[in-house]
Formats: structure tokens, sequence, C-alpha cells
């Protein structure tokens, strides 16, 4: 149970990275000194936008059971 835990556990920290690097800068900051003001091609439509919100907080909420998994097993040790 442990190793699924943190099989799944590594795999959706990746997704998240990966998910929240696609998202296009909303203001200032690092990501316009970075880059941040040459948008790709999907970054236009506002669905692609809405979905990738989406998917992010669905990939977040599935990692952040994966955390309480992780802490309950550790607890119940």
């Amino acid at each position: 149970m442990k190793l699924a835990l943190d099989i799944g556990l590594v795999i959706t920290s990746v997704l998240m990275i990966v998910l929240v690097l696609l998202h296009r800068g909303k203001g200032g900051g690092l990501s316009s000194l970075f880059g941040g003001g040459v948008q790709s091609s999907l970054s236009g439509s506002s669905v692609v936008e809405r979905n990738l919100d989406r998917l992010t907080v669905f990939v977040g909420i599935i990692w952040t059971v994966f955390i309480f998994g992780i802490g309950l097993d550790i607890k119940l040790s």
C-alpha cells in the first residue's frame, strides 16, 4: 500500500509541476521576466484555460489525497 501511495504521489507531483507551468501568467512578476510575454497558440482560448484550470484543481485534490494517505500510513505504522 505504501509503495502505491508513493508512486501515486510522484506521478501527481510531476503532473502538478507540468500543469502549473502550462498556465499563462496573468500579471507581472517572475512569469513576465522569464518570457511570460510570449504566448503559445493554446493559451489564446478561454475554453482551454478553463479546462486546464479544472484539470489542475482535480490533480491537486488527488495529490492531497495521496499526502493524507501517506500521513495516515505513517501514523498507523
